[in-house]
């Protein structure tokens, strides 16, 4: 039932977004918040406030701070973080809970079970290193997962937001069913990433842009590049960005250093990914699985260049093989090395897939425009 406020009038839903960090709502989301105060809707993010308040701020959003460590997998420190975000729930009268990412929607939907607030989107980001393993503990994982997730975690006005087909599967949910919806990612403005000319050719000028974790295969890519460089291929790979110290995965910044040879640069962070791939003829991520859908990759794709990548679900979502770029095994150098002969041999081919991408992005639902719809949508059934 639409809530009403003291003179009987129809008012809209009051949004409240849950999500672990700041920055990562900030890279992300913040046309999501933007969108929902445009329709009307109070929004407030629930998150855990480092440097980037103002930027949220700036959409019109609440900024509440919850201090809930990502990291951590310890179910005493999870379940009190769901306590304090379950006092702050309802002290802000929230109708809708939106929990982005798995330890999002643990927490929150822990959190509005003790609110007693049913409206609930569980925005599944991707299953990060439990999506990604295929041996028994990892089995074992998303079996548990599931249970409670789609147990007490779930409710009849509960809806599921996915950024790839495959992932829907995963909760024992089907594409098609009536409480998923599944998006092009975050979303893109094709309008604020526009393609650049390519740089001259030879070489074959590679960015491989994501954060430094070893799950993203940056140590894939680095193999890869020189076992084409050793083919002959004339190519150089630069990497930009920076471990995360808060994640397990993250790669050394000594290992990084070490790497930076024989054609491939490690960059370090960069505040202008623009930049850095109007440098480059094509975008490189071989994920080892569990993303959601990359943001890198939209972003690759909106500039207008071929991508690289591997077959786990949201890269094949975006990037179809031999159209948007070439698309190879996971954890598979050699496979990757030939991918980068092939495109280093061929400039012709390079940009052709460039524009392909590009078009993808306009013309298959990848737009910030197109994701915001959808999630409306989903307010306007919750409410």
């Amino acid at each position: 039932m639409q809530p009403q406020d003291d003179g009987g009038e129809k008012k809209r839903a009051h949004i409240a977004f849950v999500v672990t960090e700041d920055w990562f709502f900030a890279s992300h989301f913040l046309p999501m918040a933007r969108a929902a105060v445009a329709a009307g809707h109070p929004v407030s993010v629930v998150t855990r406030v480092r440097a980037h308040r103002d930027a949220i701020a700036g959409t019109g959003a609440r900024v509440v701070e919850l201090e809930a460590e990502r990291s951590s997998l310890n179910p005493m420190a999870a379940g009190y973080a769901a306590g304090q975000l379950a006092a702050i729930l309802k002290a802000l009268k929230a109708d809708i809970v939106h929990c982005i990412a798995l330890r999002g929607i643990l927490v929150g939907g822990a959190a509005a079970v003790l609110a007693g607030i049913p409206s609930r989107v569980y925005a599944l980001t991707g299953l990060g290193l439990i999506g990604a393993r295929r041996d028994r503990a990892g089995r074992l994982a998303r079996t548990g997962l599931r249970l409670l997730i789609r147990g007490p975690l779930e409710t009849a006005r509960t809806r599921y937001l996915f950024e790839n087909p495959d992932d829907a599967p995963l909760l024992g949910l089907r594409p098609d069913d009536p409480r998923v919806t599944i998006v092009g990612g975050a979303g893109i403005d094709p309008e604020a990433w526009t393609p650049g000319p390519l740089p001259p050719h030879p070489p074959l000028r590679i960015a491989l842009i994501a954060r430094m974790l070893w799950s993203k295969g940056i140590d894939t890519a680095v193999e890869a590049a020189r076992l084409a460089r050793s083919q002959g291929a004339d190519l150089e790979l630069s990497l930009h960005g920076a471990p995360d110290p808060s994640n397990r995965r993250a790669i050394p910044e000594a290992t990084l250093r070490d790497w930076s040879r024989d054609g491939v640069t490690w960059h370090g962070p960069t505040d202008d990914v623009a930049g850095a791939l109007v440098q480059a003829h094509v975008a490189c991520l071989p994920s080892r699985g569990g993303e959601g859908l990359p943001r890198a990759l939209l972003e690759a794709a909106a500039s207008g260049r071929a991508i690289l990548t591997t077959d786990v679900p949201g890269c094949r979502t975006l990037v179809r093989d031999g159209i948007e770029g070439l698309v190879v095994p996971p954890d598979d150098p050699q496979a990757l090395a030939a991918a980068m002969v092939r495109l280093s041999a061929d400039p012709a081919l390079v940009a052709r897939m460039g524009a392909a991408a590009r078009a993808r992005i306009v013309e298959g639902g990848f737009t910030e425009a197109a994701v915001t719809r959808a999630v409306l949508a989903l307010y306007a059934d919750l409410a």
